[in-house]
């Protein structure tokens, strides 16, 4: 039973009643507690792709897809964007404050002392196929970081879990880089520590022994923006995984390595690889995009307008309101004769005046734009998703290091709904 002052909510089974503890978020969100469910009723319950459960209660990101609002720890994303770099974002998402300069500068030099590979890893990277995926690299070699760095694979011991987090933070950008140097057939360029976290990855993505690299600054900007964009989302399919697989107490470079390859499907971190391919698509088929508007409005119709609308958001994603304005000035600056991108802000401008479309606050979202800055950048389409990755690792660990400081921490364990046979006997081969 519950206590007096407790709010619960009441199931009915039968001729038993039952009252379920309500638990009530920060911001007013609720959810009816079934931890004791089972033990009380012999029940569970089933919700088809976690859809409707709370697998964990969380201080560190919210998520409001109603009202178009998405905060880490409390800081709107807006501001975190325009005041913060990504290294400053992760400390706050790992570890619950915004870092003043000390900690900061602490924090930067621990990542700055991680960001060179073992060498033996080297041979990790030969083993691949020009044409291997970057994802599949990256996922790989993410994982080999658990034979290579043994002294930081403890989950239970504080330091070398302090220690995995600061080396997955440092080596992720120099695996990323190494994986697109492999594809392409040209030498690793190894980590320049007098760089920001930002300017370093591009450096490793794009520099070459044989002559100066000079990045853009505006580049390093933009790069810095995205990563802070997509350093979050709550308890998303990636996320989800990285908790699942962590919650065996396995080391954080295993756990992080099922999250990249939970990223890389088509229906979770694919989508602004998606949108490239179909503007392009759209661009070979003479433009026509009152063609493809209608298309994506014919629900008998498999196509979609990829880069529109989001499974949570029912208003305008926030990050695709910061992203938007950099998207449109890089476009104006470094590719406004691209006939591809004035294409895109067609469609853009097509969709957003279209009544399907406002009616179902179908908007652009942060897939839409990423894209596009990513293709400006020179970031091939392969790439997109290592992006997106890299950006998401803070909130991966995040919340690997919340469910591991947690005191009810325990094995990950979901019960199903068995509809297949019951008890049958067994027939032998010479019978069957």
């Amino acid at each position: 039973m519950s206590s007096a002052n407790e709010e619960t909510a009441k199931l009915t089974i039968g001729d038993n009643e039952y009252e379920l503890p309500i638990r009530v978020g920060t911001e007013g969100n609720r959810a009816i507690d079934i931890g004791q469910l089972y033990a009380q009723t012999g029940h569970i319950t089933l919700d088809d792709g976690f859809a409707n459960t709370g697998p964990t209660m969380s201080t560190i990101c919210y998520v409001d897809g109603e009202n178009g609002a998405l905060r880490y720890r409390g800081y709107r994303i807006q501001d975190l964007a325009e005041q913060c770099d990504f290294t400053e974002t992760a400390y706050l998402l790992i570890y619950g404050e915004l870092p003043n300069a000390e900690q900061l500068e602490d924090f930067r030099a621990n990542v700055r002392n991680h960001t060179l590979l073992h060498e033996g890893m080297r041979r990790v990277f030969s083993g691949f196929p020009p044409h291997a995926h970057p994802m599949a690299i990256l996922s790989a070699v993410v994982g080999a970081l658990a034979v290579y760095d043994k002294d930081s694979a403890d989950t239970v011991d504080l330091a070398q879990s302090e220690l995995a987090i600061y080396r997955i933070l440092a080596k992720m950008p120099t695996i990323a880089a190494f994986s697109y140097k492999q594809s392409i057939g040209q030498p690793f360029i190894y980590p320049q520590n007098h760089l920001t976290y930002c300017q370093n990855f591009l450096h490793m993505m794009f520099a070459v022994p044989s002559e100066q690299y000079n990045m853009p600054v505006d580049f390093v900007n933009a790069l810095n923006v995205l990563l802070i964009l997509h350093a979050e989302h709550g308890q998303n399919c990636s996320t989800s995984a990285v908790q699942m697989v962590g919650s065996s107490n396995v080391n954080l470079f295993s756990s992080i390595s099922a999250g990249i390859c939970a990223l890389w499907g088509a229906l979770h971190g694919g989508a602004n690889e998606a949108c490239i391919d179909m503007l392009e698509m759209i661009m070979a088929d003479g433009r026509q995009l009152g063609k493809y508007i209608d298309l994506a409005k014919d629900k008998d119709n498999p196509f979609r307008l990829m880069g529109f609308g989001h499974r949570i958001y029912k208003n305008y994603d926030p990050r695709a309101t910061v992203i938007k304005e950099i998207a449109h000035r890089l476009v104006n600056k470094y590719a406004a004769d691209d006939p591809l991108f004035e294409m895109a802000q067609e469609l853009e401008e097509v969709a957003l005046s279209d009544p399907y479309f406002i009616e179902r606050k179908l908007y652009p979202n942060v897939d839409f734009y990423s894209g596009i800055i990513y293709r400006i950048m020179g970031i091939p389409k392969n790439m997109f998703t290592v992006l997106f990755a890299l950006g998401r690792l803070p909130g991966w660990v995040a919340h690997w290091r919340e469910m591991h400081l947690a005191p009810g921490k325990r094995i990950h364990r979901p019960r199903q709904l068995y509809t297949g046979h019951s008890e049958r006997e067994f027939v032998p081969l010479i019978k069957r």
